[in-house]
């Protein structure tokens, strides 16, 4: 995964999950990923090993990623957010080719959003 791919889900997974972490694992998500500092910046801070920072992002990772496996709400939300897109598309085009078609597709999509909500 790319740097900037890895940023952007562990962020992602932080907004959804961070609450469930414990302080310590927030406050050392938020100093690597929100602030940017670098790891022997978070250790000086701590006072630990750079390795004993590295160790724990790693396992604060691990454990959201968990938390991703199991509920899965990050992948139904970029789902949602994907099938919001396609309607908004869907209702532009109609408005510019008067293809009212398309609404009965725009409706198809309302159904399948509704349904992952209650999943």
């Amino acid at each position: 995964m790319l740097e900037v791919e890895k940023l952007a889900r562990m962020t992602m997974l932080y907004d959804f999950y961070g609450q469930l972490l414990t302080k310590r694992q927030q406050e050392i998500m938020e100093m690597f990923y929100d602030h940017d500092l670098s790891l022997s910046e978070i250790a000086q801070e701590y006072g630990i090993s750079r390795q004993a920072v590295y160790d724990l992002l790693k396992r604060t990772e691990k454990i959201l990623e968990g938390y991703e496996n199991k509920l899965k709400l990050v992948e139904k939300f970029e789902l949602q957010t994907k099938k919001i897109n396609d309607i908004g598309k869907m209702v532009s085009l109609t408005k510019q080719t008067g293809n009212l078609k398309l609404l009965d597709k725009i409706s198809e999509i309302i159904q399948e959003i509704n349904e992952l909500e209650r999943k």
